[in-house]
């Protein structure tokens, strides 16, 4: 059984040096990746895929399309792998699962009054709860940002360890919406309480607000992994999501991941890319690289 831990056994979150980080990320975009390595990435990217429709006009068809391409990528592209989850509102998640389920494809779910998180506790632990009963594998919950931005730690910690324990054994992905918390420090900060609380994974954005998963963001988070796994030997996932929608961006991420965390973290177990434009770009790049040839964007399907 995993240790329960509270906002006293929370270690002191190291401040971050920001200039070091854009230096580093710069190493890692300046990465040549030849042929076949880029080939095995771009089919490693398309296997961490969350394919996501996460907007108010989100119909059942529109969600139906998304998860028929999901279901049904091999029928095109039988050598390709499967991506990872689609990822809907709690009201679409039956709909999801009855497509996707027997394909092996998980669905995931956002909560907790997602976008904005400005909800009391017991909505959120009801909206999540809504979403597993109706057989998310996943949530996707938002942190309530204010609060952290008002210095009250504790308030987000408990939250993020009552929705967690709702989740039972659905996994949870805890989104820190760093485009508002302002600086590296407080996203180190954000990636510590949760990590503590129980997230399974952390996830950089909603998609809704910009800045989203810039890399500086995302190396500052996989540092955070990379402390705790140090010094508890547990293995927390990383999803950057948000902005991220072109294969040479996300081979990018790739590179920084294999870099701070190591070979153990490239696998859609502990990896993923929350997306709804990135899959296209991926598919194009793919046949570009096996064909030499750029397939028009009108081959693709939008969802």
């Amino acid at each position: 059984m995993l240790k329960a831990y509270n906002i006293n056994d929370l270690p002191s979150s190291p401040s971050v040096d920001k200039v070091g980080v854009e230096e580093r990320v710069a190493r890692f975009q300046s990465r040549s990746i030849k042929n076949q390595a880029k080939m095995q990435g771009l089919k490693m990217v398309l296997s961490m895929i969350d394919l996501t429709t996460l907007e108010g006009k989100d119909t059942p068809g529109k969600v139906r399309q998304m998860c028929f391409k999901a279901a049904h990528l091999h029928d095109a592209y039988p050598n390709l792998p499967s991506v990872a989850a689609v990822c809907v509102y709690p009201s679409m998640v039956n709909l999801a699962k009855s497509i996707v389920g027997v394909h092996g494809i998980n669905v995931a779910s956002v909560s907790t009054a997602f976008p904005s998180g400005q909800a009391p506790l017991e909505v959120k632990l009801a909206d999540t709860k809504f979403a597993v009963e109706n057989g998310a594998d996943e949530i996707d919950m938002v942190i309530s940002r204010g609060k952290f931005l008002g210095g009250e730690y504790a308030f987000v910690f408990d939250e993020i360890a009552a929705i967690k324990e709702v989740c039972g054994r659905s996994r949870l992905k805890v989104i820190l919406e760093t485009g508002e918390l302002t600086t590296l420090d407080n996203v180190r900060k954000a990636s510590d309480i949760a990590i503590y609380a129980g997230a399974d994974f952390i996830k950089t954005s909603t998609g809704k607000i910009q800045p989203a998963a810039t890399m500086q963001v995302t190396y500052t988070m996989l540092q955070a992994i990379r402390d705790y796994y140090d010094e508890t030997g547990k293995m927390v996932g990383m999803k950057p999501a948000g902005g991220i929608s072109n294969a040479k961006l996300a081979l990018h991420n790739l590179v920084m991941v294999k870099e701070v965390l190591g070979q153990e973290w490239l696998n859609n177990e502990w990896f993923r890319f929350g997306a709804s434009s990135l899959a296209n770009d991926v598919l194009m790049q793919i046949l570009k690289t096996d064909s030499g040839v750029y397939q028009s964007s009108n081959y693709f399907t939008l969802d």
